[in-house]
């Protein structure tokens, strides 16, 4: 798992991997980018990465793998996530904007707080993740396997999940609009808050 090492300026922030500063204060955030990027591309199995704050623009992680990282709080924009395994990972109050997760296995991730525009989860694992609190316009889950994941407190419109496994799926307090179910065992997902 990743450690979270204090940025050196102070700020509180972490610092990214390989350096003792946050992105927001690196002296040349373009080169620090590119160095991020490279480390990426040319490693297929990436563990206890740390990138909070970064803001990725057409860049390829489709089909590597990534374990105990730190994504909060970057931003995605047009990104390529297609065949992606990802385990134990933190992408909370991240951003994605058309962003293509397509036929990938992601397994206990958070992605708390994050927002989701004109995304697809089509075709993939997606099991014991939490995406509490998230909010998801024209996104879609269609053919994806959703067991025991959480979207407690989300704000969910114009999204789809046909034919999608929710079997232990909560959707309690979370705000649906405009969403299409058809072929899903919905019997099976929480829409309200459980008695105790």
């Amino acid at each position: 798992m990743f450690k979270i090492n204090p940025c050196a300026a102070g700020c509180g922030k972490p610092a990214i991997t390989g350096n003792n500063l946050c992105f927001t204060h690196q002296a040349n955030p373009v080169q620090e980018y590119e160095r991020i990027c490279d480390y990426i591309e040319n490693t297929s199995a990436i563990k206890d990465l740390a990138v909070s704050g970064m803001r990725f623009e057409n860049v390829n992680f489709s089909n590597h793998q990534f374990y105990g990282c730190n994504f909060m709080d970057t931003s995605f924009f047009q990104c390529n996530f297609s065949g992606v395994k990802i385990r134990m990972s933190f992408f909370d109050f991240a951003g994605f904007i058309n962003c293509n997760f397509v036929s990938s296995d992601i397994q206990f991730v958070s992605f708390a707080g994050a927002s989701f525009n004109s995304c697809s989860f089509s075709d993939s694992e997606i099991i014991h993740v939490n995406f509490e609190g998230t909010s998801a316009f024209d996104t879609s889950f269609n053919s994806s396997n959703l067991y025991n994941t959480r979207f407690i407190s989300a704000d969910i419109v114009k999204s789809n999940f046909i034919n999608c496994n929710l079997k232990r799926v909560y959707f309690a307090s979370s705000k649906r609009k405009d969403i299409i179910f058809k072929s899903s065992n919905t019997a099976e997902a929480v829409f309200e808050a459980e008695e105790s």
